[in-house]
């Protein structure tokens, strides 16, 4: 039993990979090292080589994982540079091939991992600057820059211009934190639960490499636990806990019209209709209280500040939901950055408000809901007639 445990380690894992990403990496590869090859050959037709096998390596890396660590930017230029360099040096040095070859790609693991760019081809690299032949041997530490350093360069611009084309995240950027007080204080949604201090103590305590980011193991995780709130309380929408009765302003009225009423009304926003009665934006009353604050005595653009309306001011450019939502979709965004999310169907028509107090309100009951049918030993995935 021990032995087929440890056999079935063996095992190819299942790739998560939808069959369109499978063709844009065969793809890129192709038309990567394509170019790469035909520009190194143009540039560098004098020299030999001018095409290294292990850009066939980088092409895997930059073009079927492109959100990996390893295939960003810094680590293939950095990466492939060092070894290159690591390796003429090593050939130089060690006169036994063999040992000449072991050494470079062991210094050359070391210096990516000392610099952050750790690039899995780039030991190929190194073991190319010693096993190359003569031909390597005579470019010298040049072969550092070409080809090595051409044909990286070359390679990363293509991959840059492919994987953006088709909308690819790369070189990868993770989205900005949600905006806080300037205090010490954490985000809202990082105070209880999973948190990213228990993803560093996870891995810490792991100690190995893994081939993924920490931004993108925390999306996972997060996104775990979303899929598994809303099959727990999937059943509770917007439509359900949205207020209908919602008060907005048009476009045109004039901004002191929208400050009464936030007075009136004791609102934090205002969702904006356009002249067709559709969803335009939204109202803030901090925005507003900040512009008015700051045009007291001053004009703008020689327009006297009562003249100011509703659309000087607003944000057309704001979140929002569908009545099908989830409602526990919206408890991180909601707990971290936005006060209030309007609910528009498909023609933009505003169907209701989602509130910080409507969704504090919502939580509350599902979580009493969920402790009473734990307690009755009944599924509180399912709501109680």
């Amino acid at each position: 039993m021990a032995i087929k445990r440890w056999l079935s380690a063996f095992a190819p894992a299942p790739v998560g990979v939808n069959r369109r990403e499978k063709l844009y990496g065969a793809v890129g590869a192709l038309v990567g090292l394509f170019c790469t090859e035909w520009v190194g050959r143009h540039a560098l037709g004098s020299a030999n080589p001018w095409f290294i096998a292990p850009m066939g390596a980088s092409a895997v890396l930059l073009f079927a994982a492109p959100a990996s660590p390893l295939a960003q930017p810094w680590s293939i230029l950095a990466g492939n540079l060092v070894s290159a360099l690591i390796g003429v040096f090593c050939a130089q040095m060690i006169p036994v091939p063999g040992v000449a070859a072991a050494v470079a790609v062991a210094l050359a693991i070391g210096a990516m991992f000392s610099l952050r760019c750790l690039h899995p081809p780039s030991g190929a690299v190194a073991l190319t600057a010693v096993l190359g032949g003569p031909s390597v041997a005579s470019l010298g530490y040049g072969f550092a820059l070409w080809p090595v350093g051409l044909n990286s360069l070359i390679l990363l611009c293509i991959a840059v211009a492919f994987n953006g084309a088709l909308k690819r995240n790369y070189p990868r950027r993770h989205a900005d934190p949600a905006p806080g007080h300037h205090t010490r204080d954490a985000v809202p949604s990082a105070r209880l639960g999973f948190s990213r201090a228990d993803l560093d103590d996870a891995l810490s305590q792991r100690g190995e490499l893994l081939d993924i980011s920490k931004e993108d193991l925390e999306d996972i995780v997060l996104a775990a636990e979303l899929r598994a709130s809303v099959r727990r309380f999937g059943d509770v929408s917007c439509a359900d806990i949205m207020s209908r009765d919602v008060v907005t302003v048009q476009e045109q009225d004039p901004l002191d019209y929208a400050i009464r009423l936030f007075d009136k009304h004791r609102l934090q926003a205002l969702p904006v209709l356009d002249p067709a009665g559709r969803y335009a934006g939204m109202l803030a009353q901090g925005d507003v209280l900040a512009r008015k604050s700051r045009l007291v005595t001053a004009t703008v653009d020689g327009v006297p500040t009562f003249d100011l309306r509703v659309a000087d001011c607003m944000r057309s450019e704001v979140p929002f939901a569908t009545p099908g939502l989830p409602v526990i979709e919206l408890a991180r965004p909601m707990s971290d950055s936005l006060h209030c999310v309007p609910v528009l169907d498909a023609s933009r028509t505003l169907q209701g408000l989602i509130t910080q107090s409507d969704l504090v309100a919502a939580l509350y009951q599902m979580a009493v809901s969920a402790s009473s049918q734990a307690a009755a030993g009944t599924d509180p995935g399912k709501r109680v007639a």
